[in-house]
Formats: C-alpha cells, sequence, structure tokens
C-alpha cells in the first residue's frame, strides 16, 4: 500500500466499550526518511451522536456533523474550506475485535484509502480552537517573462515513483538513463528532484540538502555534463507537502541559492503556505518567488505548483510562471487520469501557448496502475493538451513497450509544436470524444477517445475540427498514412484507448 496515503486505524475496545469513541485521537504516519505527519480528532459521544472536530495537516479544525454511532459502526463528516469553496468529506469506521479501520471516499479518480488513530485521551473535547491568522498580501506587480519554456517542458520528475526515497544516486542513475535510452536525444531534458531533498538552514538561513544530497552543486554539474538540465522543489509556506522546509521569508535567498548551484527549474508546491497566507493573496506570493527567481542570476523555469486554484490559468503567468497546475495531485489510474485530462481540461486552451502552459501534473505511464492503451491515452491527451511532459516512471527498468510510448516521436511533435495551441474538444458522444489542435503550417492533431467499457467506433468530422476539403491522414501510433478524407475519419477505438491522427490538407 501507498505509505503516503494509506495506514490502519487501531483503536482499543476496552477504551470503545467503557468510554467509546469520546476522546483525542491521533494519527501519526512515521516515514522511513524520519518524517511524521499528524492528524488530530476529537470525538465526543452522546448516545448514538458523535460530534467534534478533526485538525489536519496544514488545515485549520473543522467540526464534524452528521455523527452517528450505530454497534460497532461509526459515521460522520467533515466541512472544510477549500480555497474558499465549502468540501464535504463523509468519514465511516467498523470496529472489529480490537480495530476500527475509518475510510475516506475516493474523490477526483481516486481510490477509498483508510487512515489510522490511536485514542491518547479520553478527554472530553471543547470547542475547535480559531482559524490562525492569515498573512493578506496586497495585489503584485505583474513579472516580466523570463523568456523560457517556449514549448512545454520535457523531462522526468521524482515524486510519482520514489517519493521520499529519491537520493542523489537515483537522479544521476536516472539522468545516465535518460541519455542511454534515447530519451534526451526524443527532448526529455529536465531531470526534476522534487519534495524530500531539504535539511536544514544554516546560521545565514542559507537552505542545505539533507544527507540524501551531500553536495547539490556537484550533483548539478553532473546532470549538466550529460547534455540536461536540473530541477529542484520548493514551497512558499514554512514546510513542504512532506514536511521539509519550505522558502517562507527565504525567497530571494533561496533563488540564489538554487542559481549558484546550477538548478534549472524550480516547481514551487503551495502546501503549508495555507497556514501562513490567506488564499486570495497566492498570485501575490508566486510573484514573490518569480521576481526572485528572475534576479537571481540564472535563467530557471518557474512551475506553479497549486492546483488550480483561483484560476491559475488567467493570472499564472503574470507572477512569471512559465506553467501552472490545472488540477489537484494525479494518481496511476484510469479515473484519475481521465479525470484530470479529460473533464478538468475544458476550456483553458485560450491560456496556453509558448512560454506559458497549462499543467494538467506529471505523466504516470509505466508506474503500473494502468494498461499500455491507458498510457497511450495518457501520452495522446496530454500531447495534445500541450502539457509539460515529465516522465514520473524508474526508467532504468522500464519495459520496451513503455519506452515506445514516451519515446513516439511523432506523438512528441504534437505536444512540442511551435505554434504552441491548446486542444480543445470538438465533439462528444456520450463516453465518444474528439480533441483537436491547430498545428504549424495549417496541419491539425487529432485524437479520438473511447472513455467506455467496450470498444466503439469514433468518428472525427473535418467541420468540427475546422478543417476544409480533403486532408490526407496519418495515424501516428500505427506510424502509417492512412490515405485522403474528404469530410471525416471513423476509427474502431478499444475501451480506453485512442486513435491519433495528423490531419493535412489534401491541397497542399
Amino acid at each position: 500500500m501507498n505509505k503516503l496515503s494509506v495506514a490502519f486505524l487501531v483503536l482499543s475496545l476496552s477504551s470503545v466499550v467503557s468510554a467509546g469513541p469520546t476522546g483525542h485521537w491521533l494519527a501519526k504516519q512515521t516515514f522511513p526518511d524520519g518524517q511524521t505527519r499528524e492528524t488530530s480528532l476529537w470525538l465526543k459521544a452522546d448516545g448514538n451522536t458523535l460530534t467534534g472536530y478533526m485538525i489536519s495537516p496544514n488545515q485549520d479544525a473543522a467540526p464534524i456533523s452528521n455523527g452517528k454511532i450505530s454497534g460497532n459502526e461509526i459515521s460522520f463528516s467533515v466541512v472544510r474550506d477549500n480555497f474558499g469553496e465549502q468540501r464535504k468529506t463523509d468519514y465511516s469506521g467498523t470496529l472489529t475485535n480490537d480495530k476500527l479501520t475509518l475510510r475516506l471516499p475516493g474523490f477526483g479518480g481516486r481510490r477509498v484509502r483508510e487512515m489510522s488513530f490511536q485514542q491518547v485521551s479520553t478527554e472530553i473535547p471543547g470547542p475547535p480552537p480559531p482559524p490562525k491568522p492569515k498573512i493578506s498580501l496586497p495585489p503584485a506587480a505583474d513579472v516580466p517573462s523570463n523568456g523560457l519554456a517556449k514549448t512545454p517542458p520535457m523531462g522526468w520528475n521524482s515524486w510519482n515513483k520514489f517519493a521520499r526515497s529519491v537520493s542523489d544516486r537515483v537522479v544521476r542513475e536516472t539522468a545516465d538513463a535518460i541519455v542511454k535510452n534515447g530519451m534526451k536525444d526524443a527532448g526529455y531534458i529536465y531531470v526534476n528532484i522534487d519534495d524530500a531533498w531539504q535539511g536544514t538552514r544554516d546560521a545565514q538561513g542559507n537552505i542545505r540538502p539533507n544527507d540524501k544530497f551531500p553536495d547539490m552543486k556537484a550533483l548539478a554539474d553532473y546532470i549538466h555534463s550529460k547534455g540536461l538540465k536540473i530541477g529542484i522543489y520548493s514551497s512558499p509556506g514554512p514546510k513542504t507537502c512532506a514536511n521539509y522546509e519550505g522558502s517562507f521569508q527565504h525567497e530571494e535567498q533561496d533563488a540564489k541559492t538554487f542559481a549558484a548551484w546550477g538548478i534549472d527549474y524550480i516547481k514551487y508546491d503551495w502546501c503549508s503556505a495555507s497556514q501562513v497566507y490567506d488564499y486570495h493573496s497566492m498570485p501575490a506570493v508566486y510573484a514573490k518567488m518569480g521576481l526572485a527567481l528572475l534576479h537571481s542570476g540564472r535563467p530557471i523555469v518557474y512551475s506553479l505548483c497549486q492546483y488550480g486554484v483561483l484560476k491559475s490559468e488567467t493570472w499564472g503567468a503574470k507572477v512569471g510562471g512559465n506553467s501552472w497546475r490545472t488540477t489537484g495531485d494525479i494518481r496511476d489510474s484510469w479515473e484519475s487520469m481521465s479525470h484530470i485530462g479529460f473533464d478538468e481540461q475544458l476550456d483553458l486552451a485560450p491560456y496556453a501557448g509558448p512560454g506559458h502552459w497549462n499543467d494538467p501534473d506529471m505523466l504516470e505511464i509505466g508506474n503500473g496502475g494502468m494498461t499500455n492503451t491507458e498510457y497511450r491515452t495518457h501520452m495522446s491527451l496530454w500531447s495534445l493538451l500541450a502539457a509539460p511532459l515529465l516522465a514520473g516512471n524508474d526508467l532504468s527498468k522500464a519495459s520496451p513497450e513503455i519506452m515506445d510510448i514516451l519515446l513516439n516521436k511523432e506523438v512528441i511533435a504534437i505536444d512540442q509544436d511551435p505554434l504552441g495551441k491548446e486542444a480543445t474538444r470538438v465533439s462528444k458522444e456520450g463516453d465518444l470524444e474528439v480533441w483537436a489542435r491547430p498545428l504549424q503550417g495549417g496541419a491539425f492533431a487529432v485524437g479520438l477517445f473511447n472513455r467506455g467499457p467496450s470498444t466503439a467506433k469514433v468518428t472525427a468530422r473535418w467541420s468540427d475540427v475546422g478543417l476544409h476539403g480533403s486532408a490526407r491522414v496519418r495515424d501516428l501510433w500505427k506510424h502509417k498514412d492512412l490515405g485522403v478524407s474528404a469530410e471525416a475519419f471513423s476509427s474502431d477505438v478499444p475501451s480506453h484507448g485512442v486513435t491519433l491522427l495528423k490531419l493535412e490538407p489534401a491541397s497542399k
């Protein structure tokens, strides 16, 4: 099971029998790297009714509602403020012997998860603590463009596969693999270290890497010696998502440190910034680092990771961003990938272009949670969306079939098309969708997608695509010319699959 999201809720049966669930319960995860994450649950039982509140990492206290006790079953809801919107999460638990497993529903494509608590007292809870005061920043002036990322960045990121276990050795081995397996030649040039590299700050406040990264400049030099670029990760909050040191109140200092190390790319993840900033200040907060990077003395691609909050597509470029996340985190499942890729990217195309890109999150291709058919859909859709292509698998163990997906140069060319126009959905009939984007020189890329449970015929009509007259059709996964079609093209597309086409006007 995933150590980041799954644990077991262990309760004392004798406590439940004698005092019920009343008291303070603590969920404490300890990770192999020594970092911890805690969630507190204060409960009060009154007959069959349950009240109290929950304090989650990087969240203020949230009261529980609709709390019920029925024999060995408990259930309740928690409503949290989620960047100005109220999000309700329903929890349920089953007591078995001396254990109670508390389940969280899957949402946004996530599977059902479980949490783990242990009773630390039987104290009756009082009212929840009030929210902590937040810093509110005035709107910031626009940050000038850094002139980078004229096409969507391509490379690799450590989190999806290695998470907290990333190390100097893993990064070097990945760089070696990128050179050896042809990914460098295909355009994958960024080797990005995600969370869990940070150590402590020295007496002058300079951030230092932890023991897994003995010399960050030497690592950057090694990556550069391979003809590649190196990326790093931080947060505008005091702590990162994995509870490491963030850049709060050290923005300029950290930007100069990153530049001195030779960093070429930074992913800047909101995380604990919610604990210190009013979320309405988010654009100004990101502008602080955007300006710091611009003045760092080194060109550094700036990737905003803020989950699409406050319509980030409307302000991401203004704060110096080269890309901005449009959704929550992706998971290695069809449900997550398809929800993020299809449902959450509608109406975003006008905001993408050379130097500034919508980012539906990293690639999960090769991590094992989807079929190769689904991974081809993943790669096709991200390329149509002009999204950053950041592989997230273990490249030292990737199968030939997975490498064929990642290295399809005809598909990559769609993503990297210099016109920089993102695809839009041009037709939808139930589970069947057609997405299309114009390409430089008058051609079009068209994806025929089948989100349904069985093979189905999908038709792309030239009138929907915006193409007038006949077109030469090429299948980019079969690497095969399919002749000239006058008005439309149909394909039998497998369940969760795609037919990806390039259309060129036949008159050319």
